[in-house]
């Protein structure tokens, strides 16, 4: 109990210092995925337990005091001071250190949703979870949200603009490419992800026909699936999550793949393998810098493939 209440303190500390001035608002109610809040002024010091919030608001210029303690995305690793807050993990937020930190407002998503009724009776606090079957409109609304939230809106409004273009310039690409598969590799093992995941973009947003429609790919691994089955399948392109490298272990995607059966298939022997960024497909999935990131990967895919 005591190391409990000398960490609590430390974070509290530590995120008071981490906050910074931001422009003022009037009072605003914010729509959320469990609800409404009421927000009198622009928060100052803001803690976000999802990586995908974070990626957010780094891209709209907003400060954060308090970020996840794991599975931090390499992409992100940058704009992370040495001695950033941590509070707890994306699944368990450190709820006493956040209630001892009194932030003006915490952010809940995706892993962390199920802290939200904890969280909100300690703090403000919102749910900016993503419906994954229309993930460019959750981002864009997201953006929007932050834009209001912290008086920001011209530049939210910019960020969706290039969403936008940049999704255009993805669907030129791979207009009139064929069809598309996206597996997910787990320690060896093959899932797949469908129209209605958390890569559902790639289906819906780009206009790429999948292979698979009916898809069962509620587990970590996706829909589990066999060499043979791909084979079967047979996509023009296949698009790669290598979960292992998402949460932070050695990636083994390439090892996965490189085996008899793959070796057959037309996507193998024409080279039309994108691997996407392990953690803005599989962890952040809903931040803007990561969908951008996957974005270009795509493109550059079909660009250099053509």
């Amino acid at each position: 109990m005591l190391k409990s209440r000398m960490r609590a303190a430390f974070l509290a500390t530590a995120l008071a210092g981490a906050a910074l001035a931001l422009p003022a608002m009037a009072q605003t109610t914010v729509e959320h995925a469990q609800g409404e809040l009421v927000l009198d002024t622009t928060p100052q010091t803001v803690i976000v337990t999802d990586w995908a919030a974070f990626d957010n608001l780094q891209a709209l210029g907003v400060p954060v005091a308090g970020v996840p303690a794991s599975a931090t995305p390499p992409y992100l690793a940058s704009f992370l001071p040495e001695d950033m807050p941590r509070v707890g993990s994306l699944q368990e937020p450190d709820v006493e250190g956040i209630a001892a930190a009194a932030p003006d407002l915490v952010i809940v998503a995706a892993r962390s949703r199920r802290s939200y009724p904890t969280l909100a009776s300690v703090a403000p606090t919102l749910d900016m979870s993503v419906d994954n079957t229309d993930i460019v409109a959750g981002v864009k609304a997201n953006l929007a949200r932050y834009g209001e939230i912290f008086a920001v809106e011209d530049k939210a409004a910019e960020l969706s603009a290039a969403l936008d273009a940049r999704i255009e310039e993805a669907r030129a690409a791979a207009e009139g490419k064929g069809t598309g598969l996206v597996v997910v590799t787990n320690g060896g093992r093959l899932g797949i992800y469908g129209p209605r995941s958390r890569v559902a973009w790639l289906y819906d947003a780009l206009d790429i026909p999948p292979v698979v429609e009916n898809v069962d790919d509620r587990r970590d691994g996706g829909d589990a699936a066999s060499f043979e089955y791909v084979l079967e399948r047979n996509p023009d392109w296949l698009f790669v999550v290598d979960r292992d490298a998402g949460v932070g272990n050695e990636g083994s995607a390439e090892a996965t793949l490189d085996n008899e059966l793959i070796h057959e298939t037309s996507f193998w022997q024409k080279g039309q393998i994108i691997y996407l960024d392990p953690a803005a497909a599989y962890v952040t999935m809903h931040g803007y810098t990561g969908l951008m990131r996957l974005l270009d990967q795509v493109i550059e895919g079909y660009e250099n493939a053509s």
